[in-house]
Formats: C-alpha cells, structure tokens, sequence
C-alpha cells in the first residue's frame, strides 16, 4: 500500500484512496502559518476492526459551507463552544460591564485569513480583536519588544502568536505572560498542561478542537489506542496529554518511512485505533500497509488519516480553523475572567520567617544578617499585591504603585492603630521597636493581617547621635542597613526638588535684577522656528493673575511686565536649601558672592532635607494629582508688593512633579518574622507633623482587608507626634484611629519621676539600675497620666505598651501597668519583642484587638475654622498644659498676613521641643503654671499647615563630639557594613 502527500490549498483536506496510475503533485498556492507552530492536525478516524465490522466512508465537515461561507453553518461542536463562551462572556459582563476582553494577533506579514475567522468567532461572542503586523523579515528583538508591551496592556487579556515556526524561540515564548498566553504554548504553560494543573494555564485550542472531533467522532475513547505520527512541537505534547488524560494509549512514532511502515505492519487490525499524523516532516510517499486490505491513500500536508477501509475529509477553511479559533476566544474569555477575579482582594498566604531567640541577645546588626529576608517579590505575592503593582529595587525591597487604591477602592479599611509615647528622654523609648514587636506578634502569632508603617531614617541622625530606626533586637525591618541607607533614594529626591525651587528663586532674581522687562519676555516665551507660545504653566500663571490671554503677542507692555515680574523682596523668601546631614555650619550662610552673580547677595541657610516642605507634602498627599497640586501651591516667598510667590509662579512645580514621581510610592520591606512593612516619608514630628505617609497608611488598609490591623508610628510624645497626627493627618487623609498604643520604659518613668537627668552613651545612675517604686510612682502619675489624658481628648481608646528592660524588676513592671489603667487606660501590658519577637508582645496584641472591637469616638481637638491665635491657644492649653500663650510681634504681624492671604482655616503644626511638655527642655514630669511662647508662625501652605515656632527650634541639627559615624565602616572583602548599632 502507498500513501500519497500532497498539500493543498488554504490546508482543505482530501483523503481518499488513491486511484492507481494517479499523478501525485503539490497544490502551487500555500496557505500562511495558522497558530503558535506549523503543527497541524493531520487526521482522526475509528478503524473497522474496532467498531465491530466495515465502514462506509465518513465525511465529517467541521462547518458546512453556508451562503456566505462564514464558517457559521457550523456543526455541534462548534456552536456549542460559541454558546458556552458567550453565555461565559454575558456573565462576566453582568459583573462588570464596563470590561470587553480582547484578543491580540501578533503576526509576521499581513495575511487577514486569521484575523477574518477571529473576527467572525468574535462577534457571535462580544469580544474584540486587534491584530499587530510585523515584517516579515522581523526580528527577535522586534518580536519580544511588541509582545513586552501588549504584556503591560491592560486591555489585552490574550495574545496568539502568529509567527513562523523559526521565530517561536524560548525567549519570544518565555516573553509572554502565561496569563496572556491563550494558545498554551509558553514553557510555564506546557508544565501545567502536562502537571494537570489548569487552573491558571490553558488548553491550546487546536488540541481542544481535535479532542472535540475525537469525543464525537466515534464510541468513548477509553482504553482505545492512537498512534501520533510526529508531533514533536507544543501541539503534538497537548494533544497526547489530552488524549492520555481521555483514556486513550497515545504512543508516538517519528515521521519516516522505516520506522512507521514497520511499526504499523507489524500490528494487527485490532490493536490501532486511531493514526494521527502531525506536521510531517517529509514531502515523499510513504508505503504503509494496514492489515485488513492493502489500499493506497492519499494524505494532505494539513490533514491526513488512515484507516482499512474509509476516511474522513475536513474542511479547513470553515471547519477546523473556527473550531480553533472558537476555543481560543474561549480562552481568552477565560483570562478576562481570572484577570478580573486577579483584581479583587486576594486573601492572605503569609509564610512568616522563623525566629531563634539568643541569650543574650546579640546586636541589631548580627541579628539582621543572621535571618535571611524573602524575596520581596514573594512577600507582595502573599499579601495580595500584583506583579504589575511592584516596582522592585533589588531583591528585598519595592516600591508599590498606587494604582493599588484604585483596584481595591472598594475594599473595607482594616483596623487603624497609632503609636505614640511618653515624653522622651535622650535614652529613647521604643516606639518604632513596639511597632515592629506589635504586628510580629498579630501576623506572626496570631494569625491576624497586619502592616507596620514606619518613617524612613534620616542621614543626619543616622551618622550623628541615633545609629538608626530599623527597630531593635528581635523586633526589626529587614535588611536593616538598607532601611537606615538611602532605601530608594526619597529622601534624595526631595533634596533635589527641593534645591531646584532654591535655584530657581536666586536665578529668577537676578534675571529679573539685570533685564528688561522685553528682555525676559523673549526669554522666557522664545520663538521656536518662528513660533511664539506659552508653555501650559506659563498659562496658567496668565490665569492667576486675571491675563485672559494666549496669543503672546496679544499681552500689552503692561500685561508682559505683570507676567515677568515676580519682583520677590529678598528679605522675605523662606524657601532654603536642605542636605540630609547634620551640618550646624550651614545654618546661616551668604550666597550670591561670585562676581558673576552682579551683587544679588543675601542671607540664607540650609535646612535638614527632611525638614523640607517636601517632605511634609510627601507624607501628607493623597495622590500623584494631589501632591502636584500642593507642590504649585508652595509658597517660596513674598514680592515687595506683599504678594506671595509660589512654586507655580516660578514654573519649576512640573519639575518637582517629575522628580518625586517615584518618591510617592511607598516602599515595601518586611520584619524579622517576614511581615510587611511600609516604609515612607520622614517628616521630623518637633519641626514638622512627624508622621508617615498617608498613601502608606492608605495602601495598607485596603491590603490587610476588614479584620487585619495597620500600624503606623508618630514622632515623639504623644504631645508631639500624636497631636499632629490626629488634628493634621487625619484631617487630609479622612482616616480615623481605633486603638492609641503608648509606649513607655521604667527608666523614662523614673526620669519623669524626678531621677536624675541622663545622657547618651554615659553609665546610668543607679536609681535607673535598681528597683525605685517611688521614682516609678512619680512618672506615672504626672507624665504618663498626662499622655493618656490628650489622648482622651480626641476619644480613642488607650493601650499602654511598657517596654520592658533587663533592669525592671516584677514589683517596677507591675505598679506601671496597675497605674495606668487606674490612669484611664484600657489595658496595660509588658511587651518583651526586643529579646523575644512576636512572641514577646502576644499580650499587646491581644490587648490591642480587644480595644479595637469597640466603639471609638474619635473628634478632632480644634475647629478648623477658629481664628489662629484660638487655634494656637488650645493646643497649648489642653494638650501642654500652659496657662496662656505669648505671641511676639512678628508673630502677630504674620498671622494678619496669613489671615489676608486666606489661610486662616489650615490646621496647627507646632514646632516644639520633644523634651517636655512645656516649650522648656529640662523640665520634665508635667510642667505647670508657665506660658507659652510664640517667636514666629509660618506657614507651609503646600503642605497644608500653619507651624508656629515655640522658643528656639532649629530645623538644622548639629553633630555631637562623638556622632556615630566613627564606628561605622565596610568590609572591603565582604561589603559588609559594621557599626550600624
């Protein structure tokens, strides 16, 4: 028996017995590539043998040629996968009505064959196809580079690959989201295929459509045998797991005459049922005889069969090709559908990190290095986050994007937990290592969600007097070096945007000093091949100051000076430059020296870079949107009309734009117990409102879902950090607090109790050493009573956190925690994170979800609308306890400023000492019977906030005698950094 190959036309198949004598020849027209390979079904047919007796011939014609040829005269199997798939599509769209998925073509040439059956499929069914023609000479390169970007489109839910077999390569393959992958074919694909895991993967629809024709064709298909012939490629693998899977026995055979023809003839008529050619390899007549009659068949180049008796024949144009194309829209159906149910609020896997707890405990650093960190891209994999959500910055840490808000806008907010503390002491009290403590214990040990949301340290304190902020002991942020060194450069960009606005002020007063009012016109509005026109700022700046105008050459003399004009009055800019190192030298400064500055000398200084308006506009912002809006709105100084100047005015608020645009995404990192952790912003809370970041506090609250807790710290004493946190954080950001956990140590309750005065570094007194009831009772009943007190004032709830050192003893531990519910508090609990981790702070935790189960009755301090003074006098009242406030005469003469100008309505941020609760550093416990002074107010309108200064504050720390930069080094050989605590 001879077998026949011919090729035909558009891949039609014929397969008859061949007459004999007959001329064998190839078709001159071939039809284009169709699907991820040049694999194609060859055949399918029962033998005689099997089913009991002979066979007529069977024609089975996968859609009827209609009238208009369209494929939709179609047989079962094809309008039961178009009816599936449809009322699949009516479902998700009654879900979410505003989506359509989309299939994209990505070929090589513009052959429309495919793009026309997609087409018609697509239409019965509602979702749209789009097709991307590349050369046909196109490259690897070209073809990863368009698949990388209908990977990023969100539009997209599915991508065939149309491409010649040569350009298939793993790369290209791998390139493709698996996600995306409708046909089936990328490496992670075939893996779940051949596993049996479909529940993310996806069947190629070519071998879904044979398996279709398959199951239909003949009786059920258990136990029956197939031979595939060839079949190497992606389609060949799917087609034998399906066939397996259905209970066939799939054996496989290369495609040549030998091998085939032996293995074939030597069965008999009972052991073959099917032969399935696939893609062969060769253009040549085979000789294979089959037992039970010895004919000669012919056998296309797409479709071929064989059997004793009768044959198949298949119409490809309006049969196969729409089955396929049928199970592919169904697949991409299918993606649209996990992408949207991707979308929703994903519960939480955590895998915490295993802790073994030394005795004693070793320093920081050696406990940091000593647990290794997940990789960040498997922690936001276990909270909920998307990959598309993650911006890495090495292998443990990210930024997060905030289109996270908008994917989960819908989801309830988790429990709100603010920490704060006692008046601090120069020992520090713990706050951000109770944090740490706090969700190790909810997340790790109970099993609660939980995010801690901290600040990012500054450099100046780092290198000076702290060492760091990564928490301490076993209740850290890892890796803590990283945490405590540029993270991911925020604070850089913020000294960078931050010295532009000072540039450009200095750079704008000179200009304006040393030109004519034609002069700048031409230089700032320049014509451009002949063209004249005002940038969109420069529009909007028109606007502001009533120009109506857009034509350039429309604005009168008056108008262009009007415009030009910032006429700032150097005496009255408050904008300064800032560097993130405690630089006492740079504190006041004279700039404007050189001979080519033309005698524009003036008085300035620097600030410490997260003392930057910057800054607090970061940590306060709510979106991209809002933080531009701030930014513009930035007041730099006054013109010698009495007018302020803005960011806006200078043209330099896109610019910032541009260089914060990273900067607003929070930074995700992770505890020792591989918890997550927000890190954002640095606001100092005695300069500025010291709190993180609102989109932190925000992102995490959607992440940890109804029942999870956020906890986030604020600076200092609860005077300090808390105050601001409620009357000026919550104010922006909407949010509102369940638990206040306030944070205190024996030794600070001594200090506060009238021990002797303490510094850093120096060996403690003994009354900090050995047990003192009577200093401990002093601290609790002024300093601690207090703290607990203004927290009252806002209506939440209190948790007091005693973090307890090796120098407390029982009797010390326990008069603390009996004084502070006597005190109002609602529990008070030891906490032992620092020695211990999570395990150590079990019983806050506990102590927190039960205060967070009832009702808060939170209420800001101040009414936003009392007059400033009023605004001033309260806080200083009812929070620090002053009988009255003093306000110089600056201080006066600016608050009517700022009354004119309309700001009268933003909130307080005082700049105070956070060494009392007084204006007075040394006096500690609860200072009575003093006023309060009031050198000067100023106003950060950017960020949104009045800050009057109290006494002298400096917002340029200095360097101690011994900063802590001389015990800090790197190891040449390891790059390990040492001296980090």
């Amino acid at each position: 028996m001879k077998l026949s190959i011919i090729r035909s036309a558009c891949g039609s198949l014929r397969i008859h017995p061949a007459r004999p004598g007959s001329r064998v020849s190839g078709l001159s027209r071939r039809c284009q590539p169709v699907g991820p390979a040049n694999d194609r079904l060859i055949l399918r047919a029962a033998s005689a043998a099997s089913s009991g007796g002979t066979n007529p011939k069977v024609s089975v014609n996968l859609g009827k040629q209609s009238r208009k040829d369209d494929g939709f005269e179609c047989d079962s199997s094809l309008s039961e996968v178009v009816q599936s798939t449809k009322e699949a599509m009516l479902a998700l769209q009654r879900r979410h009505s505003t989506v359509k998925p989309l299939l994209a073509i990505l070929q090589a040439g513009e052959d429309d064959s495919l793009l026309e059956i997609s087409k018609k499929i697509a239409g019965r069914i509602g979702l749209n196809v789009t097709q991307i023609c590349l050369t046909k000479e196109c490259t690897e390169d070209e073809i990863v580079e368009e698949v990388l970007k209908l990977n990023d489109d969100p539009r997209v839910h599915g991508v065939h690959l149309r491409l010649p077999p040569a350009s298939l390569t793993s790369r290209v393959l791998n390139a493709l989201k698996p996600e995306k992958d409708v046909d089936g074919i990328s490496d992670l694909n075939m893996g779940r295929l051949v596993r049996g895991d479909l529940s993310k993967g996806f069947v190629p629809p070519r071998a879904s459509a044979v398996m279709d024709l398959l199951e239909k064709h003949d009786t059920p298909l258990e136990g029956k045998t197939v031979l595939l012939i060839g079949g190497e490629g992606p389609f060949g693998v799917a087609l034998q797991c399906l066939m397996e899977r259905s209970g066939l026995v799939a054996l496989k055979n290369q495609w040549s005459s030998k091998s085939l023809q032996s293995q074939v003839c030597a069965c008999d008529s009972t052991y073959f049922t099917y032969f399935l050619c696939i893609n062969p390899s060769v253009n040549h007549l085979l000789p294979v005889c089959l037992t039970g009659g010895c004919q000669q068949f012919h056998l296309s180049y797409s479709y071929c069969f064989f059997s004793d008796d009768h044959a198949i024949e298949i119409s490809s144009k309006s049969g196969l090709e729409y089955l396929t194309a049928a199970y592919r829209t169904q697949n991409v159906v299918r993606s649209c559908s996990r992408w949207l149910q991707a979308q929703q609020y994903q519960p939480w896997h955590l895998q915490c990190l295993k802790l073994q707890p030394l005795t004693p405990v070793p320093s920081d650093i050696e406990i940091s290095r000593a647990q290794t960190p997940k990789p960040v891209d498997q922690l936001a994999e276990e909270i909920g986050l998307l990959p598309e959500e993650l911006e890495a910055y090495g292998r443990s840490k990210a930024k997060v994007r905030l289109s996270l808000l908008d994917r989960l806008h819908k989801q309830p907010d988790g429990k709100y937990v603010l920490v704060a503390g006692i008046t601090p002491t120069p020992l520090g009290e713990g706050k951000s290592t109770v944090t740490i403590g706090l969700v190790q214990a909810l997340s790790a040990h109970l099993k609660l969600n939980s995010f801690a949301c901290l600040r990012q340290p500054s450099q100046g304190p780092t290198f000076g007097v702290k060492g760091g902020a990564a928490g301490g002991g076993y209740a850290q942020v890892i890796p803590m070096e990283e945490f405590n060194l540029h993270l991911t450069g925020d604070i850089h960009a913020i000294t960078a945007a931050n010295n532009l606005v000072a540039a450009a002020i200095d750079a704008r007063m000179l200009h304006e000093a040393t030109q004519s009012d034609k002069a700048l016109f031409n230089r700032l509005v320049p014509s451009v091949n002949g063209v004249r026109r005002f940038s969109p700022i420069q529009i909007s700046r028109l606007h502001r100051l009533g120009i109506n105008k857009i034509d350039p050459a429309s604005l009168t003399p008056q108008d262009v000076s009007t415009f030009v004009r910032l006429d700032l009055d150097p005496s009255k800019i408050t904008w300064q430059r800032v560097v993130d190192t405690n630089d006492r030298f740079l504190r006041k400064i004279t700039v404007g020296q050189a001979s080519t500055e033309k005698g524009q000398m003036r008085e300035t200084g620097f600030d410490i870079a997260v003392a930057s308006e910057i800054m607090a506009i970061l940590a306060l912002a709510d979106s991209l949107e809002d933080m531009r809006t701030r930014l513009a709105r930035m007041v730099v100084g006054t013109s010698r009309s009495g007018q302020p100047v803005t960011a806006e005015d200078l043209g330099v608020s896109g610019a910032l734009v541009v260089l914060m645009k990273d900067a607003i995404k929070p930074t995700l990192m992770q505890t020792l117990e591989g918890t997550p952790v927000f890190v954002h912003a640095g606001p100092f809370a005695n300069i500025a409102h010291g709190n993180s970041s609102v989109l932190a506090d925000k992102l995490a609250l959607k992440l940890v879902g109804r029942d999870g807790f956020v906890v986030t710290e604020a600076g200092f004493g609860a005077d300090i950090g808390m105050e601001k946190f409620f009357n000026i954080k919550c104010r922006t950001s909407g949010l509102r607090p369940d638990v206040v956990v306030l944070v205190a140590t024996v030794r600070a309750l001594k200090m506060h109790g009238g021990g002797s005065n303490v510094s850093a570094g120096a060996p403690l007194p003994r009354e900090y050493i050995d047990e003192n009831l009577s200093l401990v009772a002093g601290g609790c009943q002024s300093n601690l009573r207090k703290q607990i007190q203004i927290a009252h004032l806002f209506g939440v709830p209190v948790v007091v956190a005693l973090n307890v050192f090796k120098t407390d003893t029982q009797a010390e531990i326990e008069l603390v925690c009996q004084m502070a519910k006597e005190s109002g508090a609602s529990d008070a609990v030891p906490c032992h994170h620092w020695a211990q981790g999570g395990r150590g702070s079990l019983d806050l935790a506990r102590a927190v979800n039960e205060a967070a189960s009832r009702p808060s009755n939170f209420q800001f301090l101040y009414n936003i609308e009392m007059p400033i003074v009023e605004k001033i006098r309260t806080i200083a009242t009812k929070v620090y306890g002053a009988d009255d406030i003093e306000l110089s005469p600056e201080a006066v003469a600016k608050i009517d400023y700022y009354n004119q100008q309309g700001y009268g309505s933003l909130p307080i941020c005082m700049a105070k000492t956070h060494l009392s609760l007084s204006h007075m550093p040394d006096k500690k416990g609860v200072p009575t019977g003093f006023v309060l002074p009031i050198r000067d107010v100023r106003a950060s309108i950017g960020a949104g906030f009045i800050y009057p200064l109290v006494g002298t504050m400096s917002t340029m720390p200095g360097l101690p005698t011994r900063p802590c930069f001389y015990d800090i080094d790197l190891d040449p050989v390891t790059e390990e950094i040492t001296g980090l605590f």
